[in-house]
């Protein structure tokens, strides 16, 4: 239970990073992210990947193995979609927008996805060894 809530933390804040860096890079004219449905935009286009990402990997198995490696940012483009559509707290205004920021977001979410565990995993082994 540690561990899925462990996961459930490292993802949200995964995408929180991934989102909000995005909106930094590309700006207001692309990439408009709100604080006041900020956390509605994120918690939208974390169940909604967490959702799609393995239908989407099984329907591209089933009927097109070709895209099975474009899985993911396929997931992350349909997420931002669903954020954009159902929230105030994100608007894609462009199609450079939407090209950017589906790519951006993707590879920042995962980088923060594979950075935060390694830098808390080193924190909790120094507490230990400074007992």
């Amino acid at each position: 239970m540690v561990r899925f809530f462990w996961n459930l933390l490292v993802t949200v804040v995964a995408a929180a990073v991934g989102l909000l860096l995005t909106a930094l890079i590309l700006g207001d004219d692309d990439f408009e992210m709100n604080a006041d449905g900020f956390l509605v935009a994120l918690i939208i286009f974390v169940v909604a990947q967490a959702i799609l990402s393995p239908f989407i990997l099984k329907m591209s198995v089933r009927y097109a193995s070709a895209l099975t490696g474009g899985v993911a940012l396929v997931s992350t483009f349909v997420a931002l979609l669903l954020a954009n559509i159902f929230s105030s707290g994100l608007e894609i205004k462009t199609a450079l927008g939407w090209l950017l920021g589906t790519l951006l977001v993707w590879l920042l979410s995962a980088l923060a996805g594979w950075i935060l565990p390694a830098v808390f995993l080193k924190n909790k082994l120094d507490d230990r060894k400074g007992r």
